[in-house]
């Protein structure tokens, strides 16, 4: 309990303290002009309330990223706590707030451009494909789990019919929930952001914080649950040889601690704030909130079992399936309503994670291609394509698949954004290394993942892996520190 709640007092007061000072070094200028008042389209332009967007903000960000994840996560240990802290307040929160201001200053603009903007032209094509076909996966993963728990609930009250296998292995119930599903991220998708966004998400943004707290008041005040103290750096995964902490740790647990899928939502926001004032409540805070939403459920997750052996010996039972292991702990602790509005609010983050990914690619694409989105067809060209494409993601790849890519992805995505803040930072010639340490170290566990995740080479020699992985990223550094003294030279 002790390690949990110095980890707690360390994320609030980093909001803070560390958030602060991020405001200073970016020089927050509340009377500066932003992309709602300048380019103003009725469509993703519209202005809206702070704490309205700070809920979307979480709620986007957040899916099932902080929940399963961190369950999933916490098999680690309470080296988990530590890294959720280390990684939220340095370099999660971080990586979000400068990217979101980068943005809010640059007229909205994507992801991609940015990249380009700071890294080069050839960076920018590159993460216009990287960027959107990972959003095309995201939306798929956050499609399909929804729709399997949909399914389960509805099955005892369904037609044996509907049950029955139909296209891909699937039954027709799962089939016609996942048509609804993707009906839906249609519509809101081409929907002006004010019109279900920003109406019906800040509800459930405020459902996911309900979780959460409720999950906290069982962890203070039932005594039957202690949550295990850090102790050391061990990794208490059951097979942790497969499964080393650097670099499985940091992308098993992505949402709460750094996750760069979070780069790509955040300039949706950034054209819907009213004043830079906003940046450090709805970007840093909204991740810093995401990270004691991760640090309860790890904690949970290693304390309703009675310890992490005891965790890991569920994950194996259940096959890895944390919906399943989150509904036991909310039915035991939380009672039979509560877990109910547990499945809601899981069913939710999800879907709408999903739905503001294909947000997400359609105005990367727009952006790219110069298309402007006040015209509804305009907005169905392409939108179409982008959802032909999540189908047959999710009729050719099985979730367990499309999550290990997604979670290696997701994190890659977060090595360009920390790069391109970095050289944000070079060009302005202050606080380089705020950037800079961050970049190192999520390029090195993106690299070491390459040559020892068996996804990808699966390197029995560990050694070797790392020191491979180690070259990769100082070859990426320098390519990054080239950039930087070419764009000095010519700024001279």
């Amino acid at each position: 309990m002790i390690t949990f709640l110095i980890c707690l007092s360390l994320l609030v007061g980093a909001y803070f303290l560390y958030g602060s000072y991020l405001d200073r070094k970016m020089g927050i200028d509340p009377k500066a002009p932003v992309p709602s008042q300048t380019h103003y389209d009725g469509v993703d332009y519209v202005p809206m309330p702070r704490w309205r967007i700070f809920l979307i903000q979480l709620l986007n960000i957040a899916g099932l990223g902080p929940v399963f994840g961190a369950v999933l996560g916490a098999a680690y240990g309470p080296v988990a706590f530590l890294w959720i802290t280390l990684g939220g307040v340095f370099m999660g929160a971080m990586h979000d707030y400068v990217a979101g201001v980068i943005s809010l200053r640059s007229g909205g603009a994507n992801l991609p451009t940015l990249t380009g903007t700071y890294l080069g032209g050839r960076a920018r094509i590159f993460m216009l494909i990287f960027s959107a076909a990972l959003m095309v996966l995201v939306g798929a993963v956050f499609m399909s789990q929804p729709a399997e728990l949909i399914a389960a609930d509805l099955a005892p009250i369904v037609p044996d019919g509907l049950l029955e296998e139909g296209v891909g292995g699937r039954s027709w119930l799962l089939l016609i929930v996942l048509l609804v599903i993707m009906a839906y991220y249609f519509l809101v998708t081409m929907m002006p952001i004010d019109k279900i966004v920003g109406r019906l998400y800040p509800i459930f943004g405020l459902l996911l914080l309900v979780m959460a707290v409720s999950v906290f008041g069982v962890l203070i005040f039932n005594g039957n649950y202690h949550i295990p103290e850090l102790t050391s750096l061990a990794n208490n995964r059951f097979d942790a040889e497969n499964f080393p902490i650097m670099p499985m740790l940091f992308t098993t647990i992505a949402c709460g601690a750094i996750s760069g899928f979070h780069a790509t939502q955040s300039p949706i926001m950034a054209r819907c704030m009213k004043s830079e004032r906003d940046c450090r409540p709805i970007f840093y805070g909204a991740m810093i909130s995401e990270s004691i939403i991760a640090l309860i459920w790890a904690a949970i997750g290693m304390a309703f079992w009675g310890g992490v052996e005891g965790l890991n010996e569920a994950i194996v039972a259940n096959g890895g399936a944390a919906a399943l292991l989150i509904d036991e702990i909310t039915t035991t602790t939380l009672g039979s309503v509560m877990s109910v509005v547990v499945v809601i609010g899981v069913v939710a983050c999800a879907i709408t994670s999903g739905d503001t990914a294909f947000r997400s690619a359609r105005l990367i694409i727009a952006d790219f291609i110069g298309l402007s989105q006040k015209k509804y067809i305009n907005r169905a060209i392409i939108c179409v394509p982008l959802f032909v494409a999540a189908l047959v993601i999710l009729f050719c790849l099985p979730f367990q698949t499309m999550w290990s890519y997604f979670s290696w992805l997701n994190q890659v995505l977060a090595c360009f954004t920390l790069w391109t803040i970095v050289v944000y930072f070079a060009r302005g010639k202050r606080g380089v290394m705020i950037g800079l340490i961050p970049a190192l170290v999520m390029t090195y566990v993106c690299s070491s993942y390459i040559f020892v995740s068996p996804l990808l080479f699966g390197m029995a020699n560990r050694t070797l892996a790392y020191l491979l992985g180690g070259v990769l990223t100082i070859a990426i550094g320098a390519m990054v520190w080239h950039k930087i003294r070419v764009d000095a030279k010519l700024a001279a």
